[in-house]
Order: C-alpha cells, then structure tokens, then sequence
C-alpha cells in the first residue's frame, strides 16, 4: 500500500538486542490530506530509517504492509513501512518520463468500421 502525507512527528529512536542481534524502530506519525485528515503512526525499522528525509513538515510518499495479531484476546495492528521517499524526490523522478506529443484533434475521429459500438 502507499500513502501521500505530511510528517509531523518523530518519536524516539528504540534500540535492542534480540536473539537475531541489534535491532532499531522509529516511529513517526503523518497526516493525510484530505477533507478530514487523519494521524497515523508508521514504524521503520533497521536501514531504511533515514533521517535526511525524516524532518518534521516534510511531505512524504510512505509504501508500507499492514498486518495484525492477536495477544491476550485482544488484536494489535502494526503498519510497517518499506520505503519512504520525500515527495520532492518523486516529482524530480518525473522529469524522466517522455512527454505525449501534440494533440491532434483528428485522432478523435473514428472510421467506420461496421461494429455496433
């Protein structure tokens, strides 16, 4: 899934050691922008934590997987991102893709084929 918002937070950095070695998570929240904006808070862990683009008021474009689990009864849902890319980085990337040439008016028109529709 992926989510065009706006950073407005960053909690602190969590750091451990499990059984696999060294770990770390840093969770943000962003704000979608839309009619009513909603707070989400996304975890990214390990290398892909990136404080260059991690800067309060940053807008971000976040691909990421949601998944849930039961503990005690009860279900926790963790929203994990992949990817995070600053949405500056997204319309400079644009620049590569050819541009349609002229439109021509005539190529609306169709011919006559002898279909129905």
């Amino acid at each position: 899934m992926q989510l065009k918002a706006k950073l407005i937070e960053c909690l602190p950095l969590q750091t451990g050691t499990s059984k696999n070695g060294e770990w770390k998570k840093q969770d943000i929240i962003v704000e979608t922008d839309a009619q009513y904006p909603k707070k989400i808070c996304i975890s990214i862990w390990g290398d892909k934590i990136n404080n260059e683009i991690l800067q309060v008021g940053k807008e971000l474009v976040v691909d990421f997987d949601i998944e849930s689990r039961p503990y005690n009864n009860r279900w926790y849902t963790d929203i994990k991102a992949w990817k995070i890319e600053s949405v500056q980085n997204e319309k400079v990337g644009m620049g590569n893709i050819p541009q349609p040439e002229t439109f021509d008016q005539s190529q609306l028109e169709e011919e006559d084929d002898g279909l129905p529709f």
